[in-house]
């Protein structure tokens, strides 16, 4: 008789947002040999704050949330970084984002620190109303842990310029009358009409749409007629394909969470938008191209790919498939670091998310100072600097990863780390 036994094949170890950052981290720390002593500083976080708070329904039930805001590092500055709102919403990712947003306000040379937050809710399960209550109680439960020299929220994945209006002014009733308007610069992102900066709701993807373009240019390519995809078609995968429209490029396949659709004569971006708005924001339908399987949608026929979703949406099991040659991270966090390894022996370049999606910290910086100064920019102006900030950087990334050998991620993150680094060398450690 003889005994016969199946041996599964084992499974890829499903990495979070937290393994990679922290990866891509030391890996880079390992290339630039940092102070061991700021490497242990920057592997955690400064303050780490979860927040269970009530809420009353419409039907007047009463609701528990669970809201977090991580704060990771303020060597050089208040700590900045958004809230979104989603059921992923952990301590975990919001720990892994808060560290982007370190590296990402470092490498783009502003004045701040990394922060993260958010709540663990899905938004289209409530009411207007209710997410007004939901976010003015958690802005109420987070006090004196925000504030415009300390923390600096921003809008992110399913928060906006309402959101941010709720904050401020939740925020600024909690100070006394005369000090009220001083608070104005709590949170960026706010609608123009109350503090906000023209243009900051294309900041973000205005910026993955230069990085793109600055990209064609050191490698004597026109966008004319190239070819793109984009996953995620909020707020940033949107400007991001209008932006590279103008310039002749073609988007020929989309992916949001309700479904995927494909043209390969190409999509009309202002066509798709206007008909997600009409359609409760979902692209499912839409008359001008014909819905996908999802799985294969990375799989696509494309000279661009803009992944503009959420974390780690570019793994081992999808990136043999891509057939891309730019992958331009409009997201934070879309590629692991797995799928990352199977790109580059592909000879698939990455601008990374650090660098591509730094548009919208940057708007939001611009923000702060016009309200801390008490003054109003104009589109043109603020476009034209926000141009001229992430052309600056993407010089310096493209320098370094020439000169020392390495990836744009690699180089992007040495030059975020090393003036973090200079800052604990010359302060020194208190006490």
């Amino acid at each position: 008789m003889t005994n016969t036994q199946t041996v599964e094949k084992p499974q890829p170890v499903k990495r979070g947002m937290l393994d990679n950052v922290l990866e891509q981290f030391n890996h880079a720390a390992d290339k630039i040999d940092l102070n061991p002593n700021v490497r242990k500083i920057l592997s955690i976080t400064n303050t780490e704050i979860i927040i269970h708070f009530p809420v009353r329904m419409d039907n007047g039930d009463v609701e528990i949330f669970t809201g977090y805001r991580v704060q990771h590092n303020n060597a050089l500055g208040p700590y900045k970084g958004g809230l979104r709102y989603h059921p992923t919403v952990d301590i975990d990712a919001a720990r892994a984002l808060a560290m982007w947003m370190t590296w990402k306000t470092s490498l783009a040379g502003l004045p701040y620190g990394g922060a993260k937050g958010g709540i663990q809710i899905d938004p289209s399960k409530y009411s207007k109303s209710e997410l007004e209550r939901i976010t003015r109680r958690f802005t109420y439960a987070l006090g004196e842990n925000i504030g415009p020299e300390h923390d600096i929220p921003a809008p992110d994945v399913n928060t906006n310029d309402q959101t941010m209006a709720w904050i401020a002014d939740t925020y600024m009733s909690t100070k006394n009358t005369s000090e009220r308007s001083k608070n104005q610069h709590v949170v960026t992102g706010k609608p123009v009409g109350s503090g906000g900066l023209e243009g900051r709701d294309r900041a973000t993807g205005y910026g993955v749409f230069l990085t793109i373009k600055f990209w064609a240019e050191k490698n004597n390519e026109s966008l004319k007629g190239k070819t793109f995809i984009v996953q995620g078609f909020g707020n940033v995968g949107y400007w991001a394909a209008h932006f590279l429209e103008n310039e002749g490029a073609k988007m020929v396949g989309v992916q949001d969470a309700f479904g995927s659709v494909q043209n390969k004569e190409g999509i009309t971006v202002e066509d798709l938008f206007n008909y997600g708005k009409a359609n409760n924001g979902s692209i499912v339908g839409f008359p001008e191209a014909t819905a996908m399987d999802g799985k294969e949608f990375f799989g696509l026929d494309c000279d661009i790919c803009i992944p503009a979703a959420l974390g780690n949406q570019i793994t081992a099991q999808n990136a043999a498939s891509i057939k891309a040659t730019l992958i331009a991270e409009g997201a934070n966090g879309p590629t692991d670091v797995e799928g990352e390894k199977i790109l580059m022996e592909r000879g698939i370049t990455i601008i990374p998310d650090i660098m591509c999606n730094s548009g919208g910290v940057i708007g939001s910086y611009f923000e702060w100072l016009q309200n801390r100064n008490g003054e109003l920019w104009q589109m043109d102006e603020i476009l034209e600097k926000l141009e001229k900030k992430l052309k600056s950087t993407f010089k310096k990334v493209t320098a370094y990863s020439e000169e020392n050998g390495v990836d744009m991620r690699t180089a992007a993150f040495a030059i975020a780390i090393e003036r973090i680094e200079k800052a604990y060398i010359l302060r020194g450690i208190f006490p």
